[in-house]
């Protein structure tokens, strides 16, 4: 039989998966190192706030997501909030943080793999492991979402085994006195690190994209967006007190999970602490592997690029050109970059389309063109106070940032006049 359309194969626990796999990625092994520099004693603060901003972006687009079947995320629900010019360049910005994420994931997987190989990290070795990571993850894709997702469910039960055992067994051996909130944190600083953090927290919506090849996506993305951030907030906090209260020179550590776990484990444990880095990189890399071709086949969907992205296999039910797009794109993109630049541009990308999404939410309940199976409570409080957070995180970017991203946004307007609308009347 020739595949004309996609599968709907992913089931809520896929999306669960997808949404914990891109949340708990690279950050959380090497930012409470740079958390810690920033706010010393007071930084499981940052984390409180960025998780705060983003279980709000999260109930957004909860209920954005419960009224879709389409593929596309927060490029769909801008696109039918504010028509295609502006939807166009959120769905740019929304591309350009997967691709960033990819490519400063591939790097942080890479760094992990030093600790037992330090060959790979520089020239021709870590150029080829990035090519065979890369190249395998889209081989799987390729082949089918089943199996994808099959292999993002591992790879999120694996990534979380070494996380439990340090939070386990480092709580008992924190040092108390390592905890001061006797006074508030400077502001700009505060600011930075959450910044910084929502990257660490962001990657959930990873699984708002792939809506035409779940089961009930409008029933249960909802759930698994939810989920997915009430885990991630309990395991970002709990590692971050464990490392601060650990570690006395967390701020100045390259490896700030794999040294706090050597301290109160032994090497063995700082072994395992940086294998699961390992994994749970590689689990990142696979979830976005799944995710970052269906945006390309939602621009090609809506004619903003080439029809050849919209193409399926006929045997295997993918978006396979779409697929080979992503993949080359992101190995180029991670050859030429590092983790930290690579962070910074998908946190700040990340913020535009996430308020994007919030003030969608407005508009889309007074359409009502397609009914919501999940409403946030308390009216325009919840998106309205997104988005202050997101502007007022937004104030604290970097000169570098901002002209990243101003330049992804002249790029999307370049693009979007050589694209005709195929998308047909509603």
């Amino acid at each position: 039989m020739t595949a004309t359309t996609l599968r709907r194969e992913v089931g809520l626990l896929g999306l669960l998966a997808i949404a914990i796999n891109g949340v708990i990625g690279s950050g959380i092994f090497v930012l409470p190192a740079t958390v810690a520099g920033l706010l010393g004693p007071l930084s499981p603060l940052a984390y409180l706030v960025a998780a705060a901003l983003t279980a709000l972006v999260v109930l957004c687009f909860a209920e954005a997501g419960s009224r879709y079947e389409a593929t596309g995320g927060p490029y769909l629900y801008a696109r039918e909030a504010f028509g295609e010019f502006v939807g166009f360049e959120i769905g740019v910005m929304f591309f350009l943080s997967r691709l960033a994420a990819a490519a400063a994931i591939g790097n942080a997987c890479i760094q992990s793999l030093g600790y037992f190989l330090p060959a790979v990290t520089a020239g021709a070795p870590r150029a080829l492991v990035l090519t065979m990571t890369v190249a395998a993850l889209a081989a799987l894709n390729y082949r089918g979402v089943r199996e994808g997702a099959w292999v993002v469910n591992v790879l999120t039960v694996a990534k979380l085994v070494p996380i439990a055992v340090f939070i386990a067994w480092g709580l008992g051996a924190v040092d108390p006195a390592s905890y001061s909130f006797s006074q508030m944190p400077e502001s700009l600083a505060l600011r930075r690190a959450s910044l910084l953090l929502i990257f660490a927290f962001g990657g959930f919506e990873n699984a708002s994209v792939p809506a035409e090849e779940a089961k009930n996506p409008r029933r249960d993305l909802p759930f698994a967006l939810i989920g997915a951030i009430v885990v991630t907030t309990f395991v970002y906090v709990s590692i971050q007190v464990v490392a601060l209260g650990t570690l006395p020179t967390l701020a100045q550590s390259a490896t700030p999970l794999a040294s706090a776990a050597a301290r109160f484990l032994g090497p063995a444990g700082g072994a395992l602490v940086t294998a699961g880095a390992v994994v749970s990189t590689i689990g990142s890399l696979s979830a976005l592997a799944l995710v970052g071709p269906r945006i390309l086949y939602s621009f090609g969907q809506a004619g903003r690029l080439s029809p050849a992205l919209t193409e399926i296999h006929p045997r295997f039910a993918t978006p396979h050109i779409a697929i080979l797009a992503f993949a080359i794109v992101a190995w180029l993109s991670a050859l030429s970059g590092g983790f930290a630049q690579l962070a910074a541009v998908s946190a700040l990308a990340r913020l535009v389309f996430s308020a994007s999404t919030c003030v969608a939410v407005l508009v889309l309940r007074r359409r009502e063109s397609s009914p919501a199976r999940f409403r946030v409570p308390g009216g325009p409080l919840v998106p309205l106070a997104a988005v202050g957070l997101s502007l007022w995180l937004l104030s604290g970017v970097t000169r570098e940032q901002l002209i990243a991203g101003a330049v992804a946004l002249v790029l999307g307007a370049v693009l979007f006049p050589l694209g005709r609308s195929r998308r047909p009347a509603s």
